[in-house]
């Protein structure tokens, strides 16, 4: 047809090429539209995703499993306890949250402390002071044992005033008093656990936690099956099923011990106790201190969760606990991506490199999101099924049922908070984490949730509406502060507490800072370094350490050296302060005892006569 028409040739020809031109603009505007989405894609993924993604899970994964190792131990021991009775079981419960609050939560908190100093100085290769630090934590920590001691061992005086039945209350001091000797190994544990974990060495505590939870199933099982003993000495049954937490706790600090000297672990980092871990008491203690409150705030806070459901009825008591026991078993694996995440961000700190600081600070919250938004939906799809795992009271299970509704989104911002709040650790800002964590438990969170459970009789539905608040306020808190945070500076602040400054004066180590972080420095970067190290006289230059930057026999403490007098005074001082509040704790003790005694004894001898008994 066109070829008898030149005319119509011609129109089909430009059409052709119209043709073309569109498809071919079709064609620019898709791969333009794909390279825009590729730039995105890489502005979102850091360099090196799957390197430290890799870094992360090799963490991360052991880490899950020695903390569920370590709550094995207290759930198996509940478990053998609570064939005796429902009062036996009631007081164990009730004692293991006291010995949480008063001891194991304040322990745990100080120890988080490594979690800054011990990686970023190990990362820096200043690699003796690490040992220096697990020292001078040692010792701070066996100090604390004091105040703790004072708490716990008025337990049961705590728990009648907060009108706790009588005999529970008794019992539940007598499992705290058995306990109180084996604080000092639950600490000296959780500072063996973090001097391993902040130098990436994680399968130890998987091994002797294990071995440890053996022990205690064990020696539960001989007290409560092969003695025999019987309801006539139940109260020794009690007691050696208590005994039995202790030796295991003291099975696994000294298992972790041997462990640590059998593979000579401490070779590079150990160099034997010195009069230095008397130094720099002050700098431990204000971030410390902090440490521990970012995390009690927050583990405080569900202890008086399950304290408050107590008062409304036996049905929100218990499906409290049965979603607290949930909260703690679903947020083991954001913990060990949080844990994860904090170890490689101080040890990329404190050897200087920034951009790897915030790579892995990148990679874990995408970690995180994507672990807590799938276990979220599994939480919200199962929420009818959760509940038969724990019991099988039907009331409760209905509870259960209707809190998985809040629980789904509270584990997501849970999950996010948490792997957010190690970054804070491991950048040194603990400081902020507790601010943050008191606004949004005890200011907002917490008021809220208490509201709703008891003036809008929304019991433990109203509780956890409080706390998906707390949480979501805690994610975006720190989030925003990671975002916000000036990295460049707590490279320098990390470098200042490893004590491995090349130069003395601010301005050097700041340009040391720059010259680890940049590979490929700009001519007028290189310029200003030349410039500042010309101004520089040579006695400012420390060269201990110089060349790549690690100092393995450097020790040297940062900031004032206090004298030998000064540090006998005062670390003298710090113990008879510890001894004061101990006995103080025990006249508090003793005098309580007495008037409730007297009390007793004054309404009927009999009652007072058998209280003597019971208690002694």
């Amino acid at each position: 047809m066109t070829k008898g028409n030149p005319q119509a040739a011609s129109t089909a020809a430009v059409s052709s090429k119209e043709e073309e031109e569109v498809a071919s603009q079709s064609s620019s505007a898709s791969g333009s539209s794909c390279t825009a989405c590729l730039r995105c894609f890489r502005r979102v993924i850091p360099v090196g995703f799957k390197e430290e993604l890799y870094q992360l899970s090799c963490l991360a994964g052991p880490v899950f499993v020695s903390q569920l190792m370590i709550f094995l131990i207290g759930f198996v021991s509940t478990v053998f306890c609570g064939h005796l009775g429902k009062l036996e079981l009631a007081s164990v419960a009730l004692s293991i949250a006291v010995i949480n609050v008063s001891g194991i939560s304040v322990g745990t908190g100080l120890a988080s402390t490594c979690d800054t100093l011990i990686s970023q100085t190990y990362g820096s290769g200043n690699l003796k002071r690490v040992g220096v630090i697990l020292q001078r934590s040692i010792l701070i920590l066996l100090l604390f044992c004091f105040p703790c001691w004072a708490l716990l061992i008025n337990t049961e005086s705590l728990l009648l005033a907060v009108r706790q039945n009588p005999e529970v209350a008794r019992m539940s001091q007598l499992y705290v008093k058995i306990f109180m000797p084996a604080l000092p190994a639950t600490f000296i544990y959780q500072l063996q656990g973090r001097y391993l974990q902040n130098q990436g060495i994680i399968w130890p505590q998987v091994i002797t936690g294990a071995i440890g939870n053996v022990i205690n199933a064990l020696i539960n099982y001989i007290f409560l099956y092969v003695l025999d003993l019987g309801v006539a000495v139940l109260s020794a049954l009690l007691q050696g099923l208590h005994g039995a937490n202790v030796i295991s706790q003291f099975s696994l600090m000294v298992l972790l011990f041997g462990y640590i000297h059998w593979k000579k672990l401490y070779k590079d980092t150990w160099a034997g106790w010195t009069t230095e871990c008397l130094q720099e008491w002050g700098d431990f203690v204000r971030l410390a201190i902090p440490s521990m409150l970012m995390l009690c705030i927050e583990w405080w806070t569900y202890e008086i969760g399950g304290f408050l459901a107590g008062l409304i009825s036996e049905v929100e008591l218990g499906a409290q606990s049965v979603i607290y026991e949930l909260a703690y078993i679903t947020y083991m694996v954001p913990l060990g991506i949080s844990v994860a995440a904090s170890v490689r961000v101080g040890n990329a700190l404190g050897a200087g490199n920034t951009e790897e600081a915030k790579t892995t600070s990148k990679v874990a919250m995408m970690g995180a999101g994507v672990f807590a938004v799938l276990l979220a939906i599994i939480i919200a799809s199962l929420k009818d099924l959760v509940g038969y795992i724990f019991t099988t009271e039907v009331e409760i299970i209905d509870l259960v049922s209707k809190v998985m509704v809040l629980f789904a989104p509270f584990h997501l911002c849970d999950g996010l908070a948490g792997v957010s709040g190690g970054i804070v650790r491991g950048v040194g800002k603990q400081k902020f984490g507790a601010i943050c964590n008191l606004v949004g438990y005890y200011v907002v969170g917490l008021p809220v949730g208490v509201s709703l459970m008891f003036a809008m009789h929304m019991g433990i539905v109203g509780l956890w509406s409080g706390m998906l608040l707390s949480v979501a306020m805690q994610a975006v808190f720190f989030n925003i502060f990671i975002v916000k945070l000036d990295w460049k500076k707590v490279t320098q602040e990390a470098l200042v507490r490893a004590g491995v400054q090349t130069l003395r004066d601010g301005r050097e180590n700041e340009v040391h800072v720059n010259r680890i972080d940049s590979a490929d420095p700009s001519p007028d970067s290189k310029a200003e370094e030349e410039m500042a190290m010309e101004d520089l006289s040579p006695s400012h230059i420390d060269t201990e350490g110089l060349g790549d930057g690690r100092a393995e026999g450097s020790m040297s403490p940062v900031g004032g050296i206090l004298s030998l007098q000064q540090l006998v005074l005062r670390r003298g001082l710090a113990v008879i302060g510890g001894l004061l509040i101990l006995a103080a704790g025990i006249i508090v003790n003793v005098t309580l005892t007495e008037f409730t005694w007297h009390s007793n004894s004054t309404v009927s001898p009999d009652t007072g006569s058998n209280a003597t008994q019971h208690r002694f």
